[in-house]
């Protein structure tokens, strides 16, 4: 027999030997449609993973391995998705749709790179940043969402700000407010607002403390975008201080809940009107703690707060006095003691 011979033979074999076995799965697959017990038709549960019959309930099969894509959806459009890949993100400026090349110089099998072929990846580096910032506007995209993230990272911001804070200044940015404004001035006032309309605000005082403008550049700015951008942002609510406060001296939860209760007479008797919401919220906290026989003192709380001892002591005042006007109790006297 020729060597070609005994290669198509060989070939021919082996295609046999392929089909009995898709033959042998095919009758294998149609067995386990028809229940064993009663010869009735099954169905797979895929949430369960599980074969059932439909007639007498027996579990045919168990444990099926799930073959399908890695991906979650919880709605229709994900039933044409065949991908598994990160998220866009809105705090990237590429969207994360592009690849960064790491900085371990090392190998696939984590050998450490020569002296020659790190620079040589140094290069393409540098190389590749350059690329993905091609023009003007990506540059200032790049940095100011750069600032976004520091400054939230330092104010303990959750991601969802960081979100909203950066579609802020890709609008600022799209809708070229930016002309006679710094790319900081911007990105903090995107910031400030981004914390206020998800009801984790942040004063201006301790906005101004990790950014790179003064006090009067963001407040200015923040005006203004607010203004063209017609964002809506709701008044602060001294409430929405309260839980922080609270956390970092360490008051207890019987003190956060009557500081909340403080405010919330306070506002119905109009006392919190045109007054810091931050300065309230550090009055309440400790005038709570003066109520719950908790030891905290105005200077704790003004290091905490960022306002000043004298605000503390006028407004915690207030707040009892219109306590007194609603309840009728003495709560003026029983703080002082």
């Amino acid at each position: 027999m020729s060597e070609s011979e005994t290669t198509i033979s060989s070939y021919t074999e082996r295609e046999k030997q392929a089909k009995e076995r898709a033959g042998e799965r095919v009758e294998e697959t149609e067995s386990v449609r028809v229940c064993p017990e009663c010869g009735g038709s099954v169905v797979a549960d895929e949430e369960h993973g599980e074969t059932v019959c439909t007639d007498c309930g027996l579990v045919v099969e168990e444990d099926a391995i799930d073959r399908g894509p890695e991906w979650r959806s919880f709605n229709r459009d994900g039933e044409s998705k065949s991908r598994v890949g990160a998220p866009t993100t809105k705090m990237m400026h590429d969207k994360g749709l592009s690849t960064n090349i790491g900085w371990q110089n090392k190998d696939a099998y984590g050998k450490t790179l020569s002296a020659e072929r790190r620079q040589q990846m140094q290069r393409l580096r540098t190389w590749h940043e350059r690329f993905r910032t091609r023009d003007s506007k990506e540059r200032n995209l790049k940095q100011a969402l750069g600032e976004i993230d520091r400054m939230a990272s330092a104010l303990g911001l959750p991601e969802n700000v960081r979100e909203t804070a950066s579609v802020i200044y890709r609008r600022a940015l799209d809708d070229d407010l930016l002309p006679g404004r710094s790319i900081e001035g911007v990105a903090s006032a995107a910031l400030y607002a981004a914390a206020r309309q998800a009801n984790t605000p942040r004063s201006l005082d301790e906005l101004t403390a990790v950014s790179r403008v003064d006090r009067m550049e963001l407040t200015r700015t923040y005006r203004y975008i607010v203004r063209e951008l017609k964002l809506e942002v709701a008044p602060a609510d001294p409430a929405q201080y309260v839980g922080r406060f609270a956390s970092d001296l360490g008051l207890s939860d019987e003190g956060e809940w009557r500081a909340r209760e403080l405010l919330k007479t306070a506002q119905q008797t109009g006392v919190t009107s045109g007054k810091s919401p931050v300065g309230l919220a550090a009055a309440a906290v400790y005038a709570a703690a003066l109520l719950t026989n908790e030891a905290l003192t105005q200077s704790r709380v003004s290091d905490v707060a960022g306002v000043s001892e004298v605000t503390i002591r006028n407004r915690y005042k207030e707040l009892l006095d219109a306590a007194e006007v609603t309840d009728g109790s003495d709560l003026g006297g029983r703080a002082s003691a």
